[in-house]
């Protein structure tokens, strides 16, 4: 039974990211299924990484053909699935009434529906030892003004995440949520456009490899949630001890 990993968001940032940490660290690995909507990125990961073999899927996350093709290759195939990664998402900045109908239900189309629906496909093909690593966000701790529906969406991956890994807890498989603030990725610049970022956000900026990094060690130790950096982890302590309504407005300043 071919063992393989499964990552989304594959063509760039963290995801991308992903599939190089699961090569050096994964070593029983023979297939990496990258899936993301650009091939160019994916096919420069195939020149780049050698000692496993990168299976191509250029697909839209919002497109329902692309489950239908991901489900055929897995029922073909029927490998062991050793690890999951959720990474693809969209972010979009603005007030709610500022962002078009069709990039608010896309943003939670990928972000909520998409994963969950990938989690769903995948799981039959994983057993004892399997990882899920789900992409949430510090943006889970608390609802963002500006950011209201990125944020949201990311609570429902969180809390997803949350009940799924004690689901799976007797069947030997890990669930790890994965909670980084701001990183130097060009999804942050899409998410972002021509507005500025705020100070606080520039000054915790963190690099997207020792982010990836972080996760997989956290993931190995068994973590339930993994935040990278001491900023970070106080930004979570904080949003569980303040209420909502106070850190809501320090989000908006």
């Amino acid at each position: 039974m071919k063992k393989i990993a499964i990552v989304t968001g594959a063509s760039s940032g963290m995801g991308r990211a992903f599939i190089f940490q699961l090569a050096e660290k994964y070593p029983k690995l023979e297939e990496i299924w990258a899936v993301a909507r650009r091939a160019e990125p994916m096919e420069q990961l195939q020149k780049e990484i050698k000692n496993v073999k990168i299976r191509l899927f250029p697909l839209d996350l919002k497109e329902e053909e692309s489950f239908g093709k991901i489900s055929k290759a897995l029922q073909e195939e029927k490998p062991w699935a050793g690890v999951l990664v959720n990474g693809a998402g969209i972010g979009i900045s603005g007030n709610f009434n500022e962002i078009s109908e069709k990039e608010m239900t896309g943003m939670m189309d990928v972000n909520c529906r998409a994963l969950t629906r990938m989690t769903y496909l995948v799981l039959p093909y994983m057993r004892k030892g399997g990882q899920i690593y789900q992409f949430a966000s510090a943006a889970a701790f608390s609802p963002q003004p500006g950011f209201a529906v990125y944020a949201a969406s990311k609570a429902y991956v969180l809390s997803f995440s949350m009940a799924l890994r004690q689901e799976l807890k007797e069947q030997g498989i890990r669930v790890t949520a994965v909670c980084p603030g701001p990183v130097k990725t060009e999804f942050l610049k899409k998410a972002y456009g021509n507005q500025k970022i705020s100070g606080y956000k520039r000054l915790v900026m963190a690099d997207c490899d020792r982010v990836v990094s972080c996760a997989v060690k956290d993931a190995k130790k068994g973590k339930a949630v993994s935040v990278y950096g001491m900023t970070m982890k106080l930004t979570r302590w904080i949003c569980r001890i303040f209420p909502e309504e106070l850190i809501v407005r320090f989000f908006q300043s």
